[in-house]
């Protein structure tokens, strides 16, 4: 899997933040076609996003694009030029208010086309789908299952918030007087489940309040708490706190390294199911647990400082 702990929203049509965003630490790099670029803007963005891919320093960077979604007369073109100009240089296409598995269906095919007709790779190009309304949630499943191109499930959270008609304008936070347990949790599950259902990366959404950090740091805790994989960021300020949030300590790090080299040893060498860590019983479910643990890790490019020492030796 990518490391998806940050992914920095920019607006295409903004030179000065699209050359910002190639030196700061995010995992992957959004470059928006949609919601923060101006209609009147939005074909010279398309022609500003290829340049970008092609001119810019992105080593170490997921290069995405969102486009915009298919209640727009500009999807298709937006798919097509950027595709067709900077395709080699691009690692997935944001596809925006998915309500159904024909909207991400429409686009593997079209990629398929074009990477058919240029010479690219057919099915390298990765596809993300933003779940941003009622209609998304309830087909969330079968949205999951549509492409072998889908790499994540993003959630939307103003739009989303907006179609369940909730009463408030704050994004990325609890609604205004709600005290009872959390708003969003059932939303957050239902998007991480259909994701884990299907081998695909869940992504939290954006924090609009960008000067609040420590707000910020505890609605990511959330979702990292129940397994996200990463969130949206919109500031440079929020891209720390991001980073660190998603990635396990070193002590979980380093520790779920040992009990997937512990639990190896019992089985291939002692021949043994379960076996003893320290003060702890480790067995198949330890190892799945730490393998999830390792995994983000090892996608943020930690080094383990802990050794597996084999018993008896």
């Amino acid at each position: 899997m990518r490391a998806r702990r940050t992914t920095l929203s920019v607006p295409a049509s903004n030179p000065r933040f699209v050359e910002k965003a190639q030196g700061l630490p995010v995992d992957e790099v959004l470059l928006d076609l949609e919601d923060a670029v101006a209609p009147s803007a939005k074909e010279e963005a398309r022609k500003s996003v290829v340049a970008a891919l092609n001119e810019g320093d992105w080593t170490g960077k997921v290069r995405v694009v969102r486009v915009n979604d298919l209640d727009t007369p500009l999807a298709y073109r937006d798919v097509i030029d950027v595709v067709e100009g900077a395709g080699a240089q691009l690692d997935a296409i944001m596809l925006p208010k998915v309500r159904d598995a024909t909207h991400v269906q429409w686009l593997d095919r079209l990629l398929t086309q074009i990477e058919g007709a240029t010479g690219l790779p057919v099915g390298r190009i990765g596809i993300e789908a933003q779940i941003e309304d009622a209609r998304s949630m309830v087909n969330i499943n079968e949205i999951a299952a549509s492409s072998p191109r889908l790499e994540s499930l993003v959630l939307g959270p103003g739009d989303l918030m907006a179609s369940l008609n909730m009463k408030t304008l704050v994004v990325g936070d609890q609604p205004p007087g709600y005290t009872e347990g959390d708003a969003y949790h059932y939303i957050l599950m239902h998007i991480l489940m259909a994701a884990r259902a299907n081998d695909l990366q869940a992504i939290d959404g954006p924090y609009f309040n960008i000067k609040d950090v420590d707000g910020f740091t505890r609605v990511a805790r959330r979702a990292a708490a129940l397994g996200f994989d990463g969130k949206w960021v919109l500031h440079p300020s929020q891209v720390e706190a991001g980073n660190a949030v998603f990635a396990p300590s070193q002590d979980d790090y380093d520790h779920a390294e040992l009990i997937l080299d512990a639990y190896d040893h019992a089985v291939s060498v002692q021949g043994r199911g379960a076996v003893r860590l320290g003060d702890e019983m480790i067995d198949e479910a330890s190892r799945k647990m730490a393998l999830a643990v390792a995994a983000k890790g090892r996608a943020a490019g930690m080094t383990r400082i802990k050794r597996f020492d084999p018993p008896g030796n």
